[in-house]
């Protein structure tokens, strides 16, 4: 695995979660009539799920994907192409991103601004964790921009110079497409589909995703990347859990 799927098993990752046991369809009897954004209450949380992320070249990689999070604190993450055999290992905390290849040997090891200056894409822990609920990306403030077209909202965010385009459903609070752009000329670029909300602990959650990324690395400039996931379990629990990153 280089170092072009490792970020893309970073950033894709947190941009899905979903449901097992046969999850119900979230239902509502209510629209919003003003905008109130809907957000996961939990403490920790695990998921597993299936991927598949395709290339620029059209190379396809299979994999089980686990993710564990700790609310505002770290997401964790693991993936393993087959076989038990565990091919990458990531942990992002407040502070800190790290991103360990074990079939390579490559390593990420590093803050979220020099992430940002090296692969062009703008990262933080808050940010993550909306990307991985399906939450607005940032907290509405004055500045942003917002329309209600029919049953759904359209809000514009400006942050770090990079602009997020939400669209959020009335019925339950959460976005089902979100669309985002860099002013940079070398930046990158996130666009996501969230699908089938399902109910978990009576809180709406999206249970498949179609993500879609440009990554600006050094030795493949504007390079593209695709992914389907579906997460197949995930449990929320107030019991602690480990974060274990050194092999």
């Amino acid at each position: 695995m280089n170092k072009f799927l490792l970020i893309g098993v970073l950033v894709i990752s947190v941009a899905l979660f979903g449901c097992s046991k046969k999850p119900l369809l979230y239902t509502s009897d209510t629209v919003m009539e003003n905008f109130e954004p809907t957000y996961l209450d939990f403490d920790f949380l695990s998921a597993r799920g299936k991927v598949m992320i395709e290339d620029q070249n059209g190379k396809i990689t299979k994999g089980t994907l686990n993710i564990r999070a700790k609310k505002d604190s770290v997401v964790w993450f693991s993936l393993s192409p087959g076989l038990g055999i565990e091919a990458a290992r990531g942990i992002m905390t407040t502070d800190f991103i790290k991103i360990r290849d074990r079939i390579n040997g490559n390593t990420i090891d590093m803050d979220y601004k020099t992430f940002e200056t090296k692969y062009g894409v703008s990262l933080t822990l808050e940010l993550v964790q909306n990307l991985l609920f399906a939450n607005i990306p940032y907290n509405y403030t004055f500045r942003d921009r917002m329309v209600r077209v029919g049953q759904v909202f359209e809000l514009t965010q400006e942050r770090d110079n990079l602009v997020y385009r939400s669209t959020i459903s009335a019925r339950h609070g959460k976005v089902t497409d979100l669309q985002s752009g860099t002013k940079r000329k070398d930046g990158g670029s996130l666009s996501a589909n969230y699908m089938d909300f399902k109910d978990i602990e009576s809180q709406p959650f999206p249970y498949k995703a179609i993500v879609n990324m440009i990554l600006s690395l050094p030795d493949k400039p504007r390079s593209k990347m695709s992914m389907n996931a579906e997460i197949v379990k995930v449990d929320l629990t107030n019991a602690s859990l480990n974060f274990p990153y050194n092999y």
